[in-house]
């Protein structure tokens, strides 16, 4: 469905270079610190702005020539993307109809409805959560192959995001259609992503099923003694605390197998970021 093979970017200060891949019928997590990288990749899939080098293909096409009705295929929410705010929801239906040949008017008034979005308010009225929904339904309305969502949950409380991954998860059902995401809020991707990447300083520095991450990965808390004896084959990453040290390891059970006296944490999207991006 996505992808990117050596792309490279540069701005002034900044440069992305990356490669990552998002099969059919996959939801895959972009995860990263802020300013990491995951905006720019986003635009670069969406032919937003122009790789320097490599190449970025959509539904098997370079993406520069993606035609009218490849594009109607795609749901987008980026981060700073919005509506018009001087409009109605029921303003703006004739634009989504006139956008998309799959709209359904029914059933993005409905949708707007069931999330508590008022169709005759101003969105400028809106709070930044509801807006969020509008943002979602909208990129959701149309029956898209790929969904591409820049921090989605951003705004939202716990119930409404609930619904809106619930949502989420209904649509990446049909096995069909592709997600790819990007959260700071790290249980919204445990609850969905089939497999995760973790982005820094514009490169991919780590790329995992989430179930193995979750199941397999895990922190251990050594002393200094414990870390000289430690067999360090399958340690990641490894930062100094004032105990010791924490060390990040993709083998948990190894470790939990030798050394029963070290103190060893199950792992999470948050702590793979923690370790992984501070130097």
């Amino acid at each position: 469905m996505i992808k990117l093979n050596n792309v490279t970017k540069q701005y002034d200060a900044f440069q992305l270079a990356c490669s990552m891949e998002v099969p059919v019928g996959q939801v895959t997590g972009l995860i990263g610190r802020n300013g990491a990288g995951k905006s720019t990749a986003f635009k670069a899939i969406l032919g937003l702005i122009h790789a320097d080098s490599g190449t970025i293909e959509v539904f098997g096409k370079d993406v520069s020539k993606l035609t009218q009705a490849d594009k109607e295929q795609i749901g987008v929410v980026l981060s700073d993307s919005g509506f018009c705010s001087y409009l109605t929801i029921r303003d703006f239906l004739p634009v989504l109809d006139t956008l998309y040949a799959d709209f359904s008017r029914e059933k993005f008034a409905a949708d707007c409805e069931r999330m508590g979005l008022p169709l005759k308010k101003q969105i400028r009225e809106f709070s930044t959560g509801m807006k969020r929904k509008l943002q979602i339904l909208a990129a959701l309305s149309h029956n898209a192959k790929l969904l591409v969502l820049d921090e989605p949950t951003a705004g939202l409380d716990v119930v409404a995001r609930d619904e809106l991954l619930a949502l989420l998860r209904e649509y990446a059902e049909s096995g069909e259609c592709s997600i790819v995401i990007s959260s700071h809020i790290s249980s919204d991707l445990e609850g969905i992503c089939d497999d995760v990447y973790l982005i820094e300083e514009g490169k991919i520095v780590l790329h995992e099923d989430t179930d193995v991450l979750l199941n397999e990965y895990g922190l251990l808390k050594v002393t200094k003694e414990q870390f000289t004896r430690l067999d360090q084959a399958y340690v990641l990453k490894t930062r100094e605390e004032n105990f010791g040290y924490s060390c990040l390891t993709n083998h948990r059970q190894f470790y939990q197998d030798n050394y029963p006296s070290v103190v060893i944490e199950r792992g999470s999207i948050d702590d793979v970021i923690t370790m992984m991006t501070k130097h």
